[in-house]
């Protein structure tokens, strides 16, 4: 069974492309479970985000490109259309990459916390969908670890550096007094959550929270001190803000063109500046065409030099280290797990061998033997069984010279520590 991750993100798809294969919260277990029951995946996990989609699966021998195959058909997309932007690791490779994505080194922002989150949002999801066994189990609980110990043993994190932390620095940039602004945040997540405590760090004058669940904008507004509104309203408030941040969930687009244009006008042309953090987006593409709105996506925000970037490539090349190494102990657990655990097949061939023993003792007594010679039977014979081969295997390797094979059962059986207490 071979482990396979197979995906595209932000370095190797448009913008445009990413909308199309992202999976929103209320699809993504039937998605996983869809997934999952293809003929030849074992195991499946699916984690897509605002920068990449991308397929974990344990896959049968002949059975790589179907995950390909089924992204294209669950999307409805010509079989083909996502070839050049995919990209596919195997084995080592996708233990590695998934690793570098949980730890922040895959990201647009170097070292970003947030994805660790969504990573273990897409593991809480593959367990509820029944999608996960041993071997991804494993490697997911691994990542964990190695997420943490990243973030405890370099400075990948020293920096506030995130999607939302540049959203708000490139607002910082082009509009230049923030203390005098007016921020709309659409959206009630973290990423929007973060934005809030930027922003309120930098006394803007105003912050309003808009989000389709009022209850979710209300206590985010009362965090940060901001103002709540519902989606609906919208068009009524949008005149007021300077700036607008959004990252929702949402299919559709939540600002049409036509309700930029309306503020602008409202505004008597004052400057709008517009950061969509969202994929899909939530604002119209064609809003970048309006005179006087400026809109930035989340591909832009590449685009921003962060003064933080240097402390954390040198701290990325730490953390690489560590992903190396973590990566081969894994390695070694599954090349162990692929050969089969000799505890267990020692076990269960005991355990046949005493049943069957057993069964032949039991019947003695059915024939009217006395139990003194049925239990006679029952332990020379098991005796014998268990100890045929391993004594026929020591009795070779004593002719043919084989004293690591001797020396290793001595330690096996802990006869050395027997013959030292005899001798004491």
């Amino acid at each position: 069974m071979a482990l396979l991750a197979l995906g595209l993100n932000h370095v190797t798809a448009p913008l445009d492309l990413r909308e199309k294969v992202a999976f929103g919260p209320e699809q993504a277990r039937a998605a996983v479970e869809e997934l999952a029951a293809q003929a030849g995946i074992e195991e499946a996990l699916i984690l897509s985000t605002c920068n990449r989609t991308e397929l974990y699966c344990s896959v049968a021998d002949g059975a790589q490109i179907v995950p390909a195959q089924w992204l294209h058909k669950h999307h409805q997309l010509n079989l083909g259309r996502l070839d050049e932007f995919l990209y596919r690791h195997d084995n080592e490779a996708a233990v590695r990459h998934m690793f570098r994505v949980a730890t922040g080194l895959d990201s647009l922002i170097l070292g970003e916390p947030q994805i660790l989150g969504q990573v273990k949002d897409a593991y809480q999801l593959a367990r509820a969908a029944r999608t996960l066994k041993a071997p991804m189990e494993r490697m997911l609980q691994h990542t964990f670890a190695v997420a943490k110990r990243v973030r405890t043993d370099t400075r990948i994190g020293a920096s506030p550096v995130s999607v939302a932390y540049t959203a708000v620095r490139l607002a910082e940039q082009r509009f230049a007094d923030l203390a005098g602004a007016c921020v709309l945040l659409i959206g009630a997540g973290e990423t929007i959550e973060l934005a809030a405590r930027h922003l309120s760090d930098a006394k803007v004058r105003r912050l309003i929270v808009a989000n389709r669940t009022l209850d979710h904008a209300q206590s985010l507004a009362h965090r940060c001190g901001g103002y709540a509104i519902g989606l609906n309203d919208l068009p009524a408030h949008l005149a007021e803000a300077d700036i607008v941040i959004s990252s929702t969930a949402s299919r559709e687009p939540v600002l049409t063109r036509a309700m930029v244009e309306a503020a602008l006008k409202a505004r008597r042309r004052k400057p709008m500046f517009l950061v969509d953090i969202a994929v899909p987006r939530d604002i119209e593409a064609d809003v970048a065409k309006v005179d006087d709105a400026y809109l930035y996506t989340i591909d832009d925000l590449r685009q921003v030099i962060d003064e933080n970037l240097r402390s954390r490539e040198a701290a990325a090349r730490e953390a690489e280290a560590i992903i190396d190494l973590q990566v081969e102990r894994y390695m070694a657990w599954r090349r162990a797990l692929d050969r089969g655990n000799p505890v267990q097949d020692l076990r269960r061939q005991a355990e046949t061998e005493r049943d069957e023993v057993l069964a032949r003792a039991t019947a003695m007594l059915a024939r009217g033997r006395s139990a003194e010679e049925a239990l006679a039977f029952l332990a020379n014979t098991l005796t014998n069984k268990l100890l045929h081969a391993p004594s026929a295997n020591l009795r070779a390797a004593a002719l043919r010279g084989d004293g690591e094979l001797i020396q290793a059962a001595a330690r096996l059986f802990d006869r050395a520590a027997a013959n030292d207490d005899k001798d004491a």
